[in-house]
C-alpha cells in the first residue's frame, strides 16, 4: 500500500487530497500542536531528534506550510525584500548569495528587485512590499534616495538595512566595505612599484561609494607627495563595456599614465581588453588594479590584481542584522565597515625604466 496524505471521494468520484493540518501531524506522533509548530520552524526549544521526526512525518503526510495563516498568528509574513542596482553585476550576485543562505536558515523568503538607480522604481517596490506585509527590506539605495522613502518602510513597521551605499542623515544599519581605505591600498600598491602617473577610471560622485573611492585615491597620492591631476580621472564606467571604451581615452591622455586604478573588477577587465587591442599587455606595458575580487578576477588574462571587498560578509551581516531587528534588537544601527584586503596577481608590475 502506498503511504500519502489522506484523501476522499470528490463529487464525481475521483479522490482528492485533503489538506494536512498541524493537528494531524501532532496526533500521529503523540505530540502537542505547539511542539509540531516549533519543530517545523527549527526552534531550539525542541530537541533535534523530535524536530527530525516531525519533519519526516510532515513530508510523509504531504504537509505544506501555510505562510498566510502563520502571518495572521505571528504578525510576520516570512517575506523579506531585497532591492539593488542591478543583479547582473556579479558584485551584487555575491552579496545576494550570502543573504539568501542566511535567510534560509530562518525560513525567510526574499523577493528581489532591481532599481537601476531609479528612485521611483525603488519606491514602488517598497510600497508593494508593505502591501504584501513584508517583514523587512535590505537595499543598496538608488542614487538620490530621499530619507523619507526609507522612513516610509521603517514607520510602517518594516525595518530597513542598507548595503554597499549610504544615505546621509539616516541612522539605520549599513554594511559595506571601507571604500576609501580599499582604493588607497590599490593606489599605494602601484606607488610602491614606482608608478607616479596613475589614472583612476570609473565611478561617480553621485554615490557614497564613488565619493569615498575617489577620496581614497586622492589621499594616497597626496600622502606619497604626488600632485593630484583631475585630468587623470575618467569618471562614469562601471561595466566591462565601459572599461573597454575608456581604454581609448586612457591611452590618449597627454600625461601618459603608466597605471590605472579602476572602479571595480569589471571596469579593469574591460580596460585590459581595450589596451590589448592597441597591442599593449597589462602587467607588462601598463599596470591595472580592480576592486571587489570577483570570482572572474583570478581567472582573467592576466590574473587581475584587485581589492577584496567582503561581499559575502556584507550579505551575511546585513541578513543577520535584519533578523536581529525582527527579534527586537537595535544594536546594529549605524555604519559597519568591512576592512578590504589586497589581492596581488599578474596585472601589475614595477614601472619600466626607459
Amino acid at each position: 500500500m502506498l503511504n500519502g496524505p489522506p484523501s476522499q471521494a470528490g463529487p464525481g468520484g475521483p479522490c482528492v487530497a485533503q489538506k494536512v493540518k498541524l493537528s494531524t501531524i501532532a496526533e500521529t506522533l503523540g505530540l502537542s500542536t505547539a511542539t509540531v509548530s516549533l519543530a517545523l520552524r527549527d526552534s531550539p526549544l525542541v530537541a533535534d531528534a523530535t524536530r527530525e521526526r516531525v519533519k519526516e512525518k510532515a513530508v510523509e503526510l504531504g504537509y505544506i506550510y501555510n505562510r498566510r495563516a502563520a502571518s495572521l498568528r505571528t504578525s510576520r509574513s516570512g517575506i523579506v525584500g531585497v532591492v539593488v542596482h542591478d543583479i547582473m553585476n556579479p558584485f551584487y550576485a555575491e552579496i545576494l548569495r550570502a543573504i539568501e543562505t542566511e535567510l534560509d536558515r530562518s525560513r525567510q523568503t526574499f523577493i528581489l528587485s532591481n532599481h537601476y538607480d531609479s528612485v521611483d522604481k525603488q519606491r514602488n517596490f517598497i510600497e508593494t512590499l508593505l502591501q504584501l506585509g513584508g517583514d523587512g527590506v535590505i537595499m543598496s539605495p538608488a542614487i538620490d534616495t530621499p530619507v523619507a522613502d526609507i522612513k516610509l518602510a521603517e514607520d510602517n513597521g518594516m525595518p530597513a538595512i542598507l548595503i554597499a551605499r549610504q544615505v546621509p542623515e539616516l541612522d539605520v544599519p549599513t554594511f559595506r566595505g571601507d571604500d576609501s581605505y580599499g582604493i588607497a591600498l590599490a593606489t599605494n600598491h602601484l606607488i610602491s612599484l614606482g608608478h607616479r602617473v596613475i589614472a583612476m577610471i570609473g565611478g561617480t560622485d553621485q554615490t557614497s561609494t564613488g565619493r569615498d573611492r575617489y577620496q581614497g585615491y586622492v589621499n594616497a597620492l597626496l600622502k606619497a607627495g604626488i600632485e593630484v591631476d583631475p585630468g587623470l580621472r575618467i569618471p562614469g564606467p562601471r561595466t566591462k563595456q565601459g572599461g573597454f571604451e575608456a581604454a581609448v581615452n586612457f591611452l590618449s591622455m597627454p600625461q601618459k599614465p603608466t597605471a590605472a586604478v579602476c572602479w571595480n573588477d569589471l571596469v579593469a577587465i574591460g580596460l585590459m581588453n581595450g589596451v590589448s587591442r592597441a597591442g599593449l599587455v597589462a602587467g607588462r606595458d601598463i599596470s591595472v588594479t580592480g576592486y571587489d575580487d570577483l570570482e572572474e578576477a583570478a581567472i582573467a588574462t592576466p590574473a587581475l590584481t584587485t581589492v577584496w571587498n567582503g561581499q559575502a560578509e556584507v550579505g551575511r551581516s546585513a541578513a543577520r542584522a535584519l533578523l536581529d531587528k525582527l527579534n527586537g534588537s537595535s544594536e546594529a544601527n549605524g555604519l559597519h565597515l568591512i576592512k578590504p584586503e589586497m589581492r596581488i596577481r599578474q596585472s601589475t608590475a614595477p614601472l619600466k625604466k626607459d
